[in-house]
């Protein structure tokens, strides 16, 4: 309502431009019935006042209908008008005059309508700019209430959803509170809204995964009491038999001490993995990164199980090359430790273990552990890289490790940004592999590898076995 007048202005403008270019276009016709009712219409349709004048000083008017009363009043107006026109060099002006009331404004236009270079008419135009009091009244009134309508609707719509979108946020923020409350494993109940169902499936997640951890470390702190319990005993017991039984005895205090001493390289064993562990997670460990001999490497570890031989335990490895890779060498060297270890615990009845090095696409390079044990389920090969994780079809953990070792292999494979896994199947066996970016490789064949197995060298070579009677 505040720009109503303004926008009626401007409307009745255009309309009085539009009209005047409809009265030349007409008059260049040359058909004057037609002409005389193009005018008319004009007149009738856009509520202007028109006057025509010939050459002959006739004057034509043209009104609205029924719109006589300021008929005279704007008569009047063409003498001020010619004067304008004489004045001006254009071939037409525009003015704005008071109307009858002298309260509000016209729009008065003035031009010579001409036809092969000679004026034929002289025409006027008078626009009223101001819209009818009574249709301002109407449309005052029906504002108020289309405002009162819209205001009502808009109440009760936004209480709806006001309502619609807080209650499910209420019930996740309770449902938070019991999650802060130490209550894991909580389903958040979402809404209508794909934002809160996302914020509701995210919170639900967070529970599920807080859950695990809660039950993660009840585990490892009742696997850790456990493995600090037993050789805490031994120690205090061996040392108590050394105080009441052996003191005297030099063969039993050894034996006794020796008990003690391996009791306590246990523990410091599995206290330095636990530490490796929270370092490696907490980002404390910085890598020694550079070039070395991943096959040498290999083979060193190797060599280093060769005291299992006398056990019955086989440990084969093949590798056709000498490859060489970017990394830390001595934490690669403990992830092969580790892995081999792992395997030839649970290598099964033939106590073979076969370690391998290859080349695997254009730079990588493939190393595996595989045993013919008892495999590992299916659904439990992305739960075995875990701390103190038993896999069922082991049964029980070995006492000898701290079930640490394969978190700790994990964690230093993350950190060289190393691709690794694991593959078995129940009864048959596992493989255990990791790949490193290769950087150069020797193709000189590497030296055949011995390996004493009851009292004779096997040879192993290209992945070819030959006994040497020796």
């Amino acid at each position: 309502m505040l720009f109503l007048n303004n926008f009626y202005e401007s409307m009745k403008i255009r309309q009085t431009n539009t009209a005047i270019e409809a009265l030349t276009t007409a008059h260049a016709e040359k058909r004057s019935p037609q002409f005389m009712e193009r005018v008319e219409d004009l007149a009738n349709d856009n509520d202007l006042y028109v006057y025509l004048i010939n050459n002959d000083g006739k004057t034509m008017a043209f009104q609205p209908y029924d719109e006589v009363s300021g008929a005279g009043h704007y008569y009047d107006q063409i003498e001020t008008l010619d004067k304008y026109l004489a004045k001006s060099d254009k071939k037409s002006v525009m003015l704005r005059i008071k109307g009858i009331d002298n309260t509000k404004e016209v729009l008065s236009y003035a031009s010579y309508l001409q036809r092969q270079g000679r004026i034929s008419y002289s025409v006027y135009l008078f626009s009223p700019l101001w819209p009818v009091n009574s249709t301002m009244r109407i449309l005052t009134f029906q504002m108020i209430y289309v405002t009162l309508i819209a205001l009502l609707f808009a109440g009760l719509l936004s209480l709806y959803l006001s309502r619609r979108i807080t209650r499910p946020i209420r019930l996740i923020a309770r449902s938070a509170e019991r999650l802060g409350a130490g209550e894991y494993g909580i389903v958040f109940k979402g809404g209508h809204y794909t934002e809160i169902n996302n914020l509701a499936d995210t919170l639900t997640q967070t529970s599920i995964e807080l859950e695990k951890s809660a039950a993660s470390q009840k585990d490892l702190v009742a696997n850790v009491s456990h493995d600090l319990k037993t050789p805490l005993t031994m120690i205090k017991s061996y040392a108590e038999m050394i105080r009441d039984l052996s003191g005297d005895n030099p063969v039993k205090r050894e034996q006794h001490l020796q008990v003690i001493i391996d009791e306590t390289d246990r523990l410091n064993s599995l206290v330095n993995d636990l530490l490796t562990v929270s370092k490696m997670q907490s980002n404390k460990i910085e890598l020694d990164i550079h070039e070395f001999n991943l096959t040498k490497a290999a083979q060193s570890i190797v060599n280093t199980f060769a005291i299992r031989e006398e056990d019955g335990y086989h440990v084969n490895f093949s590798c056709p090359s000498e490859f060489y890779v970017s990394g830390d060498e001595d934490r690669i060297k403990q992830v092969i430790s580790n892995l081999i270890g792992n395997a030839i615990k649970f290598c099964g009845e033939d106590r073979t273990v076969n370690v391998s090095l290859k080349r695997r696409g254009f730079n990588k390079v493939f190393f595996s552990v595989e045993d013919n044990g008892v495999g590992i389920a299916e659904d439990e090969l992305e739960h075995v890289w875990e701390r103190y994780y038993k896999a069922s079809s082991n049964m029980v953990r070995t006492t000898e490790g701290s079930g640490l070792g394969l978190s700790i292999c994990k964690e230093i494979l993350v950190l060289h940004k190393a691709e690794y896994g694991v593959d078995s199947t129940l009864g048959k066996g596992t493989m255990f592999w990791f790949e490193l970016n290769l950087t150069q490789i020797d193709e000189t064949p590497v030296a055949p590898q011995f390996t004493l197995v009851d009292g004779s060298f096997t040879v192993i070579e290209d992945k070819k076995e030959e006994q040497d009677d020796e």
